[in-house]
């Protein structure tokens, strides 16, 4: 889409990231009988303090989606090792999907962590999650590391994916 621009979150974009991202979430059924994850969501002041909290705009300047792109040893780090990146809550706004802004937001994280010498970049998606979301991640070529599955909470199954980044 044309317009589409990734950059870094202000304070000012905190409450449009929360909202969306609640929203995309709960879209995708990843809410239900969930354990407080919501409020981890919404929380885009704490994830700004540990991570880079990236949005994609359309040419007006609306926020259509959000991640947030950390490195290991990080509070928001759930895989990441030695020379690895990660990125969590990537959320497009359900009225904005299929524009394009969940790609940029990945590219922007790969870019990153190219800039910053990584090696590969993980992530874990929800078992269960939308299809458009797990062929974004295909495309891009993240590929199933099953050895770093895990669970936060019972209930909860996250599935790992990675992918390695060119040598720079």
């Amino acid at each position: 889409m044309t317009g589409l621009r990734v950059r870094p979150a202000t304070p000012a974009d905190f409450a449009a990231i929360a909202r969306l991202t609640v929203a995309a979430y709960e879209a995708d059924g990843q809410l239900k009988g969930e354990h407080g994850y919501g409020t981890v969501l919404a929380d885009v002041a704490t994830r700004a303090e540990s991570g880079e909290v990236l949005v994609a705009e359309d040419g007006t300047g609306a926020v259509l989606g959000s991640v947030t792109f950390v490195l290991p040893g990080t509070r928001y780090a759930e895989l990441s090792g030695p020379g690895e990146a990660e990125f969590r809550m990537l959320a497009v706004d359900p009225a904005a999907q299929g524009r394009g802004a969940g790609a940029a937001l990945v590219r922007a994280c790969l870019d990153r962590a190219t800039e910053r010498g990584c090696s590969a970049v993980v992530i874990c998606v929800r078992r269960g999650m939308a299809e458009t979301a797990q062929r974004l991640y295909e495309r891009m070529g993240f590929v199933r590391t099953p050895e770093k599955d895990w669970s936060p909470v019972a209930g909860v199954e996250l599935l790992a994916l990675r992918l390695e980044l060119p040598p720079a």
